[in-house]
């Protein structure tokens, strides 16, 4: 049955024509995605408008700014660093769930997510370092505080635990820094001299870079990520033993 109060031609109380308003979360996915196709220096108000096919004016009720926008989207992706806390009875790191295990676990995921995101692995790594440590975005701040509370449920003192987060942190991101800056330049190459693009460098100048070509070619990021875990992890482990 139709509705007798309705007016004839009239679309109804359910087809207004008013589009659903806008959340900060959609905002912040629209942005991140023009991140992760053009880079940081395309995000605009006006591109952005045109993503989410909005007056670019609606988008200033979410993000009063640009460097709103860039802390709303790294907030976003630390969202997905997670650092679970071991079990009680692993904490040790002797059971399959121990801290080190916790750990290796966060440091995979977080190359997971640079890599997923590497136009954003500059902000990634420098936003949170912006301005004052309690001044900064809460999200920005989360994955830090779950690393400390990792390290102090293993046995670290305070200072300790802050000492050991600082070292993991930056071990992960030079890790990721580096991984970036070593993708293959020409991957349809098969002279890993080309595919890395090292035939450019003078050979006087750079002669190790250049011997070193088929090692470079071959760089496994997990593998390599592992291997450094082993080292931080045994340097870490030491200190619980002094």
């Amino acid at each position: 049955m139709t509705d007798a109060s309705a007016k004839p031609g009239s679309l109804g109380p359910q087809s207004s024509g008013r589009r659903p308003a806008l959340t900060r979360e959609q905002v912040l996915t629209a942005a991140l995605k023009i991140v992760d196709e053009s880079g940081v220096e395309a995000l605009t108000m006006r591109r952005l408008g045109q993503a989410l096919d909005r007056n670019p004016m609606a988008i200033y009720r979410h993000a009063s700014d640009k460097e709103d926008l860039l802390d709303g989207i790294v907030e976003q992706v630390a969202a997905e660093l997670v650092t679970p806390s071991p079990p009680e009875h692993d904490r040790d790191g002797g059971g399959d769930d121990g801290w080190e295990n916790a750990l290796r676990r966060t440091a995979h995921t977080f190359r997971r997510v640079a890599l997923a995101h590497s136009n954003l692995v500059p902000l990634l790594v420098t936003r949170p370092l912006s301005g004052p440590l309690a001044l900064r975005p809460l999200g920005t701040l989360l994955p830090f505080e779950e690393l400390l509370e990792v390290f102090i449920n293993a046995g670290f003192d305070n200072h300790g635990a802050l000492h050991a987060a600082r070292l993991f942190t930056g071990f992960l991101y030079g890790h990721v820094i580096h991984e970036l800056q070593e993708r293959v330049h020409a991957p349809d190459e098969t002279d890993d001299l080309l595919r890395l693009g090292l035939h450019r460098l003078p050979v006087t100048q750079f002669p190790r870079l250049r011997s070193l070509a088929a090692e470079l070619a071959a760089y496994d990021g997990a593998a390599e990520l592992d291997e450094g875990l082993t080292i931080l992890l045994a340097g870490l482990r030491s200190q619980l033993l002094t």
